[in-house]
């Protein structure tokens, strides 16, 4: 893949990586909640699982996206679904405080963040957006497949980390039991606010 088709690539990866979304807002809400390193592996996951939607759109599932519609409904509707109960477990969060001797709450483990990729569209359509746009024909396919792939574990990375910082910066400020209720709330409600790009 040349340098300035790699560039262009990272660019198109990272407006749909950086921009608010399901990932983000749970990365933000993780963050907060449970510190930077603790959400570490929601991050991983979220990173597995974008690069096993590419994978397997690279290498012919995607195809069927675009033949059968009715599978691209189901993802829409399993994905909402799925979105809204995540919104749910947010907003109602109980409160925790640091100074307690009970052991703090999980967070969202590695496989539900991997999970999560499956039942989102924009995911998918993001992994059909990158083949169909920047693959290469013929034998250089599978070279140009592996610069997608590292163009958008980067991009992940990167976003994840920004994410992740803002929810830890704002899970320091949030010292009161009304104020951590008032963001867990809001960002359950933003969370849920992710179905409508589903279905925009």
């Amino acid at each position: 893949m040349e340098l300035g088709l790699f560039f262009s690539m990272l660019g198109f990866l990272w407006v749909a990586a950086i921009t608010p979304g399901p990932n983000n807002m749970l990365l933000t809400t993780s963050g907060a909640n449970f510190g930077f390193f603790r959400s570490i592996w929601l991050m991983v996951g979220i990173m597995l699982g974008m690069q096993s939607i590419l994978l397997l759109v690279a290498f012919g599932v995607g195809g069927l996206i675009t033949v059968y519609p009715a599978l691209h409904l189901f993802l829409k509707i399993a994905g909402s679904l799925y979105l809204l109960w995540l919104a749910w477990k947010i907003a109602t969060s109980a409160y925790e405080t640091l100074e307690t001797g009970a052991p703090p709450p999980k967070p969202i483990r590695l496989y539900q963040g991997w999970l999560l990729q499956f039942l989102n569209p924009k995911a998918w359509l993001m992994g059909l957006g990158a083949v169909a746009s920047f693959s290469l024909a013929g034998a250089a396919y599978n070279h140009s497949i592996a610069g997608i792939s590292l163009g958008m574990f980067l991009v992940n990375l990167v976003s994840g980390i920004i994410w992740l910082g803002f929810g830890t910066v704002i899970g320091r400020l949030l010292r009161s039991k009304r104020a951590w209720y008032t963001f867990n709330i809001a960002m359950g409600i933003l969370t849920a606010a992710c179905v409508l790009l589903i279905w925009h």
